[in-house]
């Protein structure tokens, strides 16, 4: 069984943003939160669609449907719906695992005598 990302809270503040309900014109979606948890699946791990796992659907299928919502615009509501909501609990950032290169920082190059390979040359 496929974890799930969402909570049902997250879940009824989005669902009436999505297309497919029964009074929208054309096809009714068969399982609008399956679907969004199969994108929040791909954004979580960085997997290629193609590995998206079974339990979701086919691949292909997610794919097409994920790109008719970008183009339509409803990624962009469903983020703004849910910005409010940012759980900071969860945030975690800490020196011992982001790190900038030293010269990020501004410090200074090495300035010493170049070897060039064993040629004699400085």
């Amino acid at each position: 069984m496929v974890r799930k990302l969402m909570s049902d809270a997250q879940w009824t503040t989005i669902e009436h943003l999505l297309p497919g309900k029964a009074s929208d014109p054309g096809r009714t979606a068969a399982d609008n939160r399956l679907f969004v948890e199969a994108v929040l699946w791909i954004a979580r791990t960085g997997a290629p669609w193609r590995d998206l796992p079974r339990e979701f659907g086919r691949w292909e299928r997610t794919y097409m449907r994920f790109s008719r919502w970008s183009r339509k615009g409803v990624w962009e509501r469903v983020v703004h719906a849910l910005a409010g909501e940012a759980d900071l609990q969860q945030l975690f950032i800490d020196s011992t695992i982001v790190r900038a290169h030293q010269h990020s920082a501004g410090a200074q190059k090495k300035r010493g005598r170049r070897h060039l390979g064993g040629r004699g040359e400085d």
